[in-house]
């Protein structure tokens, strides 16, 4: 397998340098195409068609490619693969049936390959504006493909407006989609990771009062009021209780604790002012253990390269090409580091690679379950075996 990872702000330009790519003789079949929501997808679209490459694409919160982080415009990673060897698939969900969707999907993958492995971009709104389920749709995924399968990937973005994210093809679009491309397990290599660095800050917490979305109770207490007080922002309270106020953001999520000993971000993005609770990105049943965080420390670079490059000496083999999806949040907590971060792993791996900041993740930690990450670098790696 070949590849190459190109960028450009605008049509034109991902045009002259996509031509000058094909220059050597390169034969892209997959454009797997990162864009921002400004740009003019369907312009990308047509252009791909022209040169026989199909496009498996993600609107974007930004995007990146080797040496090259941008915002608001367009970065594409093109593989040259046999075309026997992987199938892209697109499913709507506009009848709110995600699981029939997803039932489709799985079908149709396990149809083409007996061993697929999948790289998978969803929605990051939903079709009521609130950010998508992300657990769901993985849950649902794993279970009509088996606990065995493995998918890397991540949510749609539109550039921190949340109001609108949107998945493609070459002929298809939809703002409540899936886009997966489905490769032969047996022919090529998935390897990866997911990993957050957030670290638990005090004692344990229990959710006492929820209800889907809205968190109104932790410990008996509310649960606004802990949070305002976790910040150091009491003096936001007002005589009611509550006050909306610009701090509420991704940059505080909350540790939760699941299964296999494994830990999940989610994260509150907003209070209501009537229901006097904090919404959360995603529900936190009753009875929900979490921790408070302290955001990742400076060494959390060191960490994911780290770990990166244990999994590459485990496995003693290089890699033809790189995505990268990574939590649109990452960005306002690492800063410069972010950068950093995806550089270390790319010249880690020493290949190509594409990646964008999304609304959430899919991937396994180290050893461990396919699962849906906030707050997450979710990396894999693609190889074409012997």
């Amino acid at each position: 397998m070949r590849s190459k990872s190109i960028t450009g702000e605008s049509t034109e330009e991902i045009k002259q340098v996509l031509n000058n790519s094909l220059a050597d003789g390169f034969a892209p079949t997959i454009a797997i195409v990162f864009i921002s929501v400004k740009q003019d997808r369907k312009a990308i679209c047509e252009l791909m068609d022209s040169k026989n490459i199909e496009v498996f694409g993600a609107t974007s919160c930004g995007e990146f490619i080797n040496g090259h982080q941008t915002e608001g415009e367009i970065a594409i990673l093109l593989l040259e693969l046999d075309k026997e060897h992987y199938t892209i698939l697109f499913e709507t969900m506009e009848d709110g049936n995600m699981d029939n969707a997803v039932s489709k999907l799985a079908s149709s993958a396990l149809k083409q390959f007996t061993n697929p492995s999948l790289i998978v971009c969803g929605p990051g709104i939903n079709q009521k504006g609130e950010h998508f389920e992300g657990e769901k749709l993985v849950k649902s995924l794993e279970k009509q493909l088996g606990e065995d399968k493995i998918f890397f990937g991540g949510m749609a973005g539109d550039d921190w407006a949340l109001k609108e994210t949107f998945v493609f093809t070459n002929t298809e679009e939809s703002n409540y989609g899936i886009v997966a491309i489905v490769l032969n397990g047996d022919k090529i290599s998935l390897k990866g990771m997911a990993i957050t660095g957030w670290k638990p800050m005090g004692i344990a917490r229990t959710v006492t009062k929820s209800e889907g979305k809205f968190l109104y109770e932790i410990d008996g207490k509310s649960a606004l009021e802990l949070y305002l007080k976790y910040l150091g922002k009491t003096d936001k309270l007002n005589e009611k209780g509550f006050k909306i106020f610009e701090d509420v953001s991704i940059e505080y999520p909350f540790l939760v604790e699941r299964d296999n000993n494994e830990t999940v971000i989610k994260t509150p993005t907003r209070i209501d002012r009537e229901a006097n609770a904090l919404v959360m990105d995603n529900p936190m049943p009753e009875g929900t253990k979490f921790w408070f965080t302290q955001p990742p420390e400076f060494d959390i670079v060191e960490e994911v390269i780290e770990k990166a490059d244990q999994l590459k000496t485990e496995l003693g083999t290089d890699a033809d090409a790189l995505l990268i999806f990574s939590c649109g949040g990452r960005k306002p907590i690492l800063g410069p580091l972010v950068t950093d971060e995806n550089e270390g792993l790319a010249k880690l791996w020493d290949t190509p690679m594409a990646g964008f900041f999304t609304y959430g993740e899919f991937g396994r930690v180290l050893n461990g379950r396919q699962n849906f990450h906030g707050g997450a670098c979710c990396w894999v790696t693609l190889k074409e075996k012997a």
